[in-house]
């Protein structure tokens, strides 16, 4: 556990996202919850030692961010998109990546269920609580309904996978708008940056992300240019020269998925 600033703590070693707390004067606010039950577990324990824990806030709607939802008892608040999303998800979902990236990991719990937040917002809201402000703006990107969260009184943002320090992922993604809600969180009084995957930052981490994200558009828009079929596409392309990491599971059926959604957004 990263202790960020005074009143913020973020865990960067769990399976799958990023999972951060924040200590105000009245309780505990959960950002993302880890999906592998024990971390899940482990998590709500340690956040418990600074206070009671009032909210949970998901950045999105994938089973890597909201799937731990449900070993913490806290009001549950998102964007109206990923509460739709998490109603519609399926438990295969969330086996199927535990399966793949925490194969170790005991098995579901058989009452497990999906969480869905009890609290949802349109575009921005913002939750006070103490001295601390938490304002969740939606910033389309990675999901339509992606949020940031930011807390000025910290000048801390969390971005969900708007920035994951990795490798941008596609799959039902929304590119153009990716790039401008960069954009918007480069604009934003914060000093440090919690990525929905990779090492707690600051702002120099998002040209790179923003570059990255631009190559991939960029790679598909040529594809489709040439007049290469999807499946010429996927054949064809030479993203695995930069990310040496997509041949490798489970990143080589996110990058495929990637590279398919990219192709039919930008061929309609």
């Amino acid at each position: 556990m990263e202790r960020v600033t005074d009143n913020v703590y973020v865990e960067t070693g769990f399976p799958g996202c990023n999972t951060g707390f924040v200590v105000t004067a009245e309780g505990v606010v959960i950002i993302d919850t880890p999906m592998v039950p024990a971390n899940a577990q482990q998590w709500r324990q340690e956040a418990a030692r600074f206070g009671p824990i009032l909210y949970v806030i998901n950045t999105e709607p994938h089973t890597d961010h909201a799937a731990g939802n449900y070993w913490f008892g806290a009001k549950v608040v998102a964007h109206e998109g990923t509460r739709q999303a998490i109603l519609e998800a399926k438990i295969s979902d969330l086996t199927d990546s535990l399966r793949t990236m925490a194969p170790n990991s005991a098995p579901l719990d058989p009452a497990f269920h999906y969480r869905v937040p009890e609290i949802t917002f349109s575009h921005k809201m913002s939750l006070h609580l103490g001295q601390h402000t938490f304002n969740l703006i939606n910033m389309p990107g990675h999901t339509a309904s992606e949020t940031a969260v930011y807390i000025p009184e910290e000048k801390v943002v969390f971005t969900g996978d708007n920035l994951n320090l990795a490798i941008p992922i596609f799959v039902k993604s929304l590119p153009d708008a990716w790039l401008d809600s960069l954009t918007e969180i480069k604009q934003l009084d914060v000093e440090k940056i919690v990525p929905g995957h990779g090492k707690v930052s600051d702002k120099s981490c998002i040209e790179p992300v923003r570059e990255a994200v631009q190559y991939w558009i960029d790679g598909i828009k040529a594809a489709i240019e040439k007049g290469w079929s999807l499946e010429e596409t996927l054949e064809k392309n030479t993203l695995a020269e930069r990310y040496p990491m997509i041949n490798r599971p489970p990143l080589n059926v996110m990058a495929r998925n990637s590279i398919i959604d990219l192709y039919q957004y930008f061929k309609r």
